[in-house]
């Protein structure tokens, strides 16, 4: 007999299957889940987490005409399950593959694209505002986290929802098993009752016979109308959204195939925005899950009996080496404080954390405020370190630009997750922020080539007196070029070594090749010029170091005896250091000198290894060296 999931291969499948099976498919969806997490890595805890919901949410609209926005979107995995894609599923988050997240080009049921936090309510909003433009009647459904709440877009969404004439049901997931005290039946009964059709239509006939009464009768209803509030201040945990002109029901359990029924049901009676409170278990289903769905969160390949990553670990992460580096600051000096948004754990602030709870800041999903309030810190004595992913730190640039380096504020940003990322794709890659940070004035940007240079520079950050940014790379920290120790040098480039020999023609110096890499780039570009070198080609190796200010006494010399020259980035080329060097040789009119861009193109870029995203973008080593060898041959 075929399983309950084996019945699902497209939208609304799941209204075929009886009641009674719900369960069954509920278990066979973790299960699936599991096995194919276990090898594909990917968001689990919140997945597992969010199976009922997703199945109610189903049973409830009908796809692709009806819109469902998953803020984030990370927790979309039953989704693509219940619309047709099971078939694609082994191949979740692999290059070319199925994305871990929603993608409307995958899909006609994905409605908007997600990626980052807080955004769901807000896009919600526009299609609402769209179907009654349009006059259409589809139903729109936001489900957002109670972690995502924290964001202020989220905020602004609700008080704008408040003005809102017709339907919006906006799920709030809440998975750390309450966001206030569930009491129970009587919330339930409260919030069915509310918007049930037989105490809408009491509850205006009620109002309207007591306003004809002449006189005195809309006093009496004012009156009863406050008292009722008063009430239902008294048992209702959800009165901040009622206060807010939302209507509130819940808290409803999760878990409950039959509640999340209802619950979706009334909510759509009525013609506002209507907050619907789930509370959800992190993980369900998988016991390691559950005992630590943080760890679960994102994860890589696993042993789904033990729960134990199955990759070997070599070498320290540059998150690693960062949190080892702000501990020991955070011992030297007692004004170092630590700043992160939500992330505390994957930014590596963990074990500053348990140290220095006093000077620890997790301010939650909230990138802006982050920001502003480091630059209230170090307005006030304070020299803060705001950790956060290149990807999230695109939110605040406003903050970056008018609250700290307009007062060059001395703020360091360490950004993590520079560059290509990998698995979550478009949303995560962090190939922008060179592009975004180094144009803002007063603000100092820097790139270590090895783990051991991205601690210096975090000294080096602290006494500087100034806003820094220091961006490093996801993954296992460089340990090559250790030889090479430069002291670090504000605006000051690192020459590595050079194969460059004395010549007396000019046609000689005309092979002589500049490598300038950047951060990430410098470990490629080590085994390209040892590559080139070995071939014979002259080669002077230079790692960047700050790619703001840039060394203009390194170019000026380079351009005297360097006829080519490549630059090496993890960045979209516009903006990047590529373009900035070709701008200076533009200039200063050095005409005669051929220079060779190594970066990224100017789109986003899809999900996949990073081995295999370097070599599609011809970044790996291999490529690399072909292309430098081809530009020297093809110079005439």
């Amino acid at each position: 007999m075929a399983g309950a999931l084996e019945l699902i291969n497209e939208a609304n499948d799941i209204k075929k299957i009886k009641p009674s099976d719900y369960n069954i498919l509920a278990e066979e969806i973790r299960d699936y889940l599991i096995e194919n997490i276990s090898k594909t890595g990917g968001h689990l805890a919140s997945n597992l987490g969010t199976v009922e919901l997703t199945m109610a949410l189903h049973l409830y609209l009908d796809f692709p005409k009806d819109k469902l926005i998953w803020d984030v979107g990370h927790q979309a995995y039953t989704h693509k399950l219940l619309t047709g894609r099971k078939n694609e599923f082994k191949s979740l988050r692999t290059f070319e593959g199925l994305s871990g997240f929603p993608k409307r080009k995958e899909s006609c049921c994905d409605s908007f694209d997600t990626g980052h936090s807080s955004t769901s309510i807000s896009a919600a909003m526009g299609l609402v505002q769209a179907r009654d433009i349009k006059g259409t009647n589809e139903r729109v459904v936001a489900v957002i986290g109670d972690g995502a709440l924290s964001g202020g877009m989220a905020f602004e969404a609700l008080n704008n929802a408040a003005a809102l004439k017709s339907n919006l049901t906006i799920i709030l997931n809440d998975n750390k098993m309450s966001i206030s005290e569930n009491v129970g039946g009587m919330a339930n009964y409260l919030g069915k009752l509310r918007t049930g059709d037989k105490y809408i239509n009491l509850k205006h006939k009620v109002e309207k016979a007591l306003n004809n009464v002449p006189g005195v009768g809309h006093i009496i209803a004012d009156k009863v109308r406050k008292s009722k509030d008063s009430i239902k201040r008294l048992v209702i945990p959800g009165m901040l959204f009622e206060d807010m002109g939302l209507t509130y029901i819940g808290p409803i359990d999760g878990h409950n195939l039959s509640e999340l029924q209802m619950a979706l049901s009334s909510a759509s009676k009525a013609r506002k925005a209507v907050i619907v409170h789930v509370v959800t278990q992190k993980g369900r289903g998988y016991k390691p899950a559950e005992k630590n769905p943080s760890q679960f969160h994102g994860v890589e390949a696993f042993d789904v009996k033990t729960g134990k990553n199955i990759k070997a670990k070599k070498g320290a992460a540059y998150t690693e080496v960062f949190s080892e580096a702000v501990l020991e600051l955070g011992e030297k000096h007692e004004d170092v404080v630590a700043i992160t948004a939500a992330m505390p754990s994957g930014t590596g602030l963990n074990q500053f954390k348990k140290k220095y709870p006093d000077r620890f800041f997790d301010v939650g999903i909230a990138e802006e405020h982050a920001v502003t309030f480091a630059a209230g810190l170090a307005s006030g004595g304070m020299k803060p370190v705001v950790a956060i992913y290149s990807t999230f730190l695109q939110r605040a640039y406003d903050q970056i630009v008018h609250d700290v380096c307009i007062g060059s504020l001395p703020v360091i940003f360490a950004i993590d997750r520079a560059g290509l990322v990998g698995n979550d794709g478009e949303t995560h890659q962090g190939i922008f922020d060179i592009s975004y940070l180094t144009h803002i004035p007063n603000l100092t940007v820097m790139a270590p080539k090895n783990g051991k240079e991205l601690k210096d520079m975090l000294d080096f950050a602290y006494d500087f007196n100034g806003p820094v940014a220091i961006r490093y790379p996801r993954g296992k920290a460089f340990e090559g070029l250790k030889e090479y120790n430069t002291p670090l040098v504000y605006g000051k480039c690192e020459i590595l070594y050079n194969s460059i020999q004395e010549a007396e023609s000019t046609e000689a110096k005309k092979r002589r090749i500049v490598i300038l890499a950047a951060g990430s780039m410098v470990e490629t570009g080590d085994e390209v010029s040892k590559t080139l070198i070995n071939e014979g080609l002259e080669i002077t190796f230079v790692n960047i170091r700050f790619l703001k200010p840039f060394d203009m006494d390194m170019l000026q010399e380079m351009a005297e005896n360097h006829d080519i020259w490549v630059t090496m980035e993890e960045n979209v080329r516009r903006g990047g250091i590529g373009e900035m060097v070709a701008g200076y040789l533009i200039d200063r009119g050095f005409r005669d000198i051929r220079l060779l861009n190594i970066s990224l193109p100017d789109q986003f870029i899809e999900q996949g290894d990073v081995g295999v995203l370097k070599e599609k973008f011809e970044l790996d080593a291999a490529s690399l060296v072909n292309r430098i060898r081809n530009f020297v041959n093809n110079i005439e």
